[in-house]
């Protein structure tokens, strides 16, 4: 089968000063009617900006300097601006990474998807109003009337990103481009949405080059596979030979970083408790007029759990299930409204303020975007110092801590005098890390740590967490969605839905043998599921 599109030793340059001087170099990729292309490689390897490259979207500074990007004989590296609008949507579509940035907040859902007609097509106000409401059907939102008059803000993220691809499929494009379309989603979300995309692709024969960094939607999805590393192709096949024979180093090293699911076996712990949660409840109450017609979100309902001295609690949920709320519970970033959360045999519930900010020391938080979490004018020597400059430590002494805990975290010491944007992401996570540990808690309380990271830097981080409860006798509560990653380090899992613990206890007999529907749903949900076991028998 001739290919639609063709990338032909496709080069694109940098501006001076860029850690290298090409984001793509000699790059040859083809992609077929109704087949699937999956890019796959970490931040950096170039997949995103092979993406931009064929649709014209690279940022100022960057560009094609080598190569023919070939679709229906026409080469886009060459074309004008205007071509270019034309074959963008019509020829050629693209789902964002996040619709929420991708979409206009001011306008509606039915307007946004309405104007792919207008600008493209000859169709009537009517007939654009009856293919809009074609296309959110098509794409399984439900009641696609209320959905069209909505505006991004009140849909879901899994709605918004529904949305985003009846947008990219509105003019039957034959190729349609899929920018890592499925990573910000929850595991049973994101399990629609590959099925949908699939569903979609073979019904109408498009060719879909699909970028993403997760070996799961890989086995899920594709028909072939390509590898990148530093902008340049390091492998390329068929899906079951990349995954189960790679030849290249590079994807031996991605593919043995993937957790597998099966649980590793269990880990002696205290049986002592060291934080009991008891009937934790928060309510938040949003809208109304002096609390009249209020919308009422249980985000925690009665939730009762235990850590163990040294051991690791696993919460899993999708988003909404109120796993996050409960952390921020936990160190009182929000106050609970009722319940007790007793560590080390004090009730942090019910201390003041002033009280609590004594007993910060012995619970800590790290956060899931830790360029977010870092004040990006200090410098990370200062960051890490802060908490025992406050709790009177001497500021030289505490710089002097800081640099020891960059070691421990596995980072430069010397580091200590860069800003944050000087750090990569897994760097970033570490400091957070470090900062966390400065004041030598007890309990660590880490929501979401490694979600947006990628696999390689992710098993880092992970491998480095349980070396630091090992190393420090920590007891940590672990926030998470990945269910891979909640197998590899917890030892007991809560399971998180609509604010409630519908199923808890040892990992093993929770994701072994679980119990409850939900349980069950959110397991059968993840993406390439038996390749954990498959990827055992690859050689590193």
């Amino acid at each position: 089968m001739s290919p639609i599109l063709t990338l032909d030793n496709v080069s694109v340059s940098l501006p001076a000063g860029a850690d290298r001087s090409h984001a793509l170099k000699d790059v040859t990729l083809t992609v077929s009617a109704n087949e699937i292309l999956c890019v796959v490689g970490e931040s950096g390897s170039g997949k995103s900006m092979t993406a931009n490259a064929v649709m014209r979207l690279l940022p100022g500074g960057v560009a094609i300097d080598g190569g023919r990007i070939l679709f229906e004989d026409r080469d886009l590296a060459h074309v004008s601006e205007a071509e270019m609008r034309r074959v963008r949507g019509a020829g050629i579509a693209m789902i964002f990474q996040e619709p929420m940035t991708a979409l206009n907040p001011l306008r509606n859902i039915g307007d946004q998807i309405g104007e792919m007609f207008k600008v493209h097509t000859e169709l009537s106000k009517a007939e654009i109003a009856a293919r809009v409401l074609d296309l959110l059907d098509e794409v399984r939102i439900p009641d696609p009337k209320q959905a069209a008059r909505a505006f991004p803000h009140e849909l879901s993220g899994g709605q918004r990103q529904r949305a985003m691809i009846a947008m990219a499929l509105a003019l039957d494009p034959k190729v349609l481009i899929a920018d890592e379309p499925t990573t910000a989603l929850d595991v049973t979300t994101q399990a629609q949405i590959l099925q949908l995309i699939r569903d979609l692709q073979r019904r109408k024969g498009t060719a879909v080059l699909f970028i993403t960094h997760d070996f799961g939607v890989v086995a899920e999805i594709a028909d072939r596979v390509a590898v990148m590393q530093h902008g340049k192709l390091v492998e390329e096949g068929p899906t079951d030979a990349i995954l189960n024979q790679p030849q290249h180093a590079y994807t031996k090293q991605l593919i043995a970083a993937v957790p597998p699911l099966a649980a590793p076996p269990a880990r002696a712990f205290s049986a002592e408790p060291i934080m009991t949660i008891e009937n934790v409840s928060k309510t938040y109450r949003n809208g109304g007029f002096f609390g009249r017609g209020a919308r009422v979100t249980h985000a925690v309902k009665e939730v009762s759990l235990t850590l163990p001295r040294g051991g690791t609690l696993g919460i899993v949920g999708e988003s909404g299930s109120g796993k996050s709320t409960l952390a921020r519970c936990l160190v009182r970033l929000i106050d609970p409204d009722s319940g007790k959360i007793v560590l080390n045999g004090r009730d942090l519930a019910c201390l003041s303020r002033e009280e609590m900010r004594v007993e910060t020391r012995h619970i800590q938080m790290v956060f899931q975007d830790p360029f977010a979490s870092l004040n990006p004018r200090r410098k990370a020597g200062e960051l890490v110092a802060q908490g025992p400059i406050v709790h009177g430590t001497p500021r030289a002494e505490a710089l002097a801590r800081a640099k020891e805990l960059f070691a421990l975290v596995g980072l430069d010491p010397s580091s200590t005098d860069r800003y944050p944007h000087e750090f990569s992401g897994g760097q970033r996570q570490r400091i957070g890390l470090a900062r966390a540990l400065a004041l030598r808690p007890d309990v660590l309380v880490a929501d979401e740590p490694v979600s947006a990271l990628d696999v390689s830097v992710q098993a880092q981080v992970l491998k480095l967490l349980a070396e630091l409860r090992q190393k420090l006798g920590l007891s940590i509560v672990f926030i998470t969605h990945d269910l891979r990653v909640a197998a590899q380090v917890c030892d007991l899992v809560a399971v998180m839905k609509s604010g409630e613990v519908v199923e808890a206890g040892p990992i093993g007999k929770v994701f072994g043998d679980p119990q409850h529907p939900y349980t069950q749903a959110l397991l059968a949900s993840i993406p390439g599921r038996d390749f954990g076991l498959k990827r055992e028998a690859v050689a590193v």
